[in-house]
């Protein structure tokens, strides 16, 4: 503790840090769009086991083991963009559009405390949302599929999938101080995941799987990996950190094929073939996606700090 001129003690810097972690935990917590969109990610993981038992309920045929089913588990990308936008979309915009940013910083903290706090509290909640998401698919693929292999690695999965993330949460919270509007951050957020969630594919289909392409927040080129499991597709792109991460620990000298689809007419029918464009080491593929999920959260992160720092508030 510190003792102001007043001869009053002032709460020490770690205490009022947590008073604002704690202000953003409970704001988000409150929402309904949050929890409904654990919900709504509950829903999904019980179709991903329970489907099959259904399909074998009606068919008769048993379900295959499947040892591997959580070690392969992620949050598919619109699930990682989704819970960015909810978690982040009006944290700091809604703040000069309500006002309450005025009275906030009456109180004995600064902007770059308020914002590290914002931030903090983020993490947080994505870190147990995505924890909670992960045992139930571990539980679920242990009753399903029998006993699972490679647990330890499950952190690693986690790790990544949270840093896929965090591109989208900083690149909205970014947005969000720089226009102060929830509305156009939202807009910036859907236009740029849905804009390269279209073109990457397309692009790779016209023009091939450009290495290129994988330095853009998103999925990036799709390969293929051949294990002593069988062929396993391996995106190159920020949204499968986490799969890769894993795949890399189990297979390290594993190489990744990427091919080209190629539409020709033969008479009056289309033929599609795949040719061979490229090949990439895995232990490449992986860290490049972790460099450029890194600089990108970097570049964004002190954009939104600049920016919220820097903001002029009218009362």
């Amino acid at each position: 503790m510190t003792t102001t001129n007043t001869g009053q003690l002032r709460p020490s810097w770690f205490t009022r840090f947590w008073a604002v972690v704690r202000y953003e935990m409970l704001w988000n917590i409150r929402k309904k769009k949050f929890l409904g969109l654990i919900i709504v990610a509950f829903i999904f993981a019980t179709l991903i086991w329970a489907l099959p038992v259904f399909s074998s309920a009606a068919t008769g045929q048993p379900i295959e083991a499947n040892p591997n089913f959580a070690v392969t588990f992620s949050i598919p990308s619109i699930g990682s963009f989704l819970f960015a936008l909810i978690v982040s979309m009006n944290s700091i915009s809604s703040e000069f559009e309500s006002g309450t940013i005025v009275p906030f910083l009456t109180k004995p903290v600064s902007r770059t405390m308020v914002f590290l706090g914002k931030l903090l509290a983020t993490f947080i909640i994505i870190l147990v949302a995505y924890t909670i998401i992960f045992a139930y698919g571990v539980i679920s693929g242990a009753l399903v599929y029998g006993p699972q292999n490679n647990l330890h690695l499950l952190p690693l999965g986690l790790i990544g999938n949270i840093l896929s993330t965090f591109i989208w949460i900083t690149l909205i919270l970014a947005a969000g101080a720089l226009s102060k509007s929830t509305i156009i951050s939202t807009l910036v957020a859907f236009g740029l995941f849905f804009g390269l969630l279209f073109a990457v594919p397309i692009i790779s289909i016209f023009a091939g799987p450009s290495p290129a392409l994988n330095y853009f927040p998103g999925s990036g080129a799709s390969g293929t990996m051949i294990t002593t499991q069988g062929a396993i597709t391996i995106g190159a792109g920020t949204d499968s950190i986490g799969i890769n991460l894993i795949n890399y620990v189990l297979y390290p000298s594993a190489n990744v094929d990427f091919n080209m689809t190629r539409i020709e007419l033969q008479g009056s029918q289309p033929l599609i073939t795949q040719v061979y464009a490229y090949s990439e080491a895995l232990s490449v593929i992986t860290s490049r996606s972790v460099a450029t999920a890194l600089v990108y959260t970097i570049v964004f992160l002190l954009t939104a700090w600049i920016a919220f720092k820097s903001a002029q508030i009218l009362e």
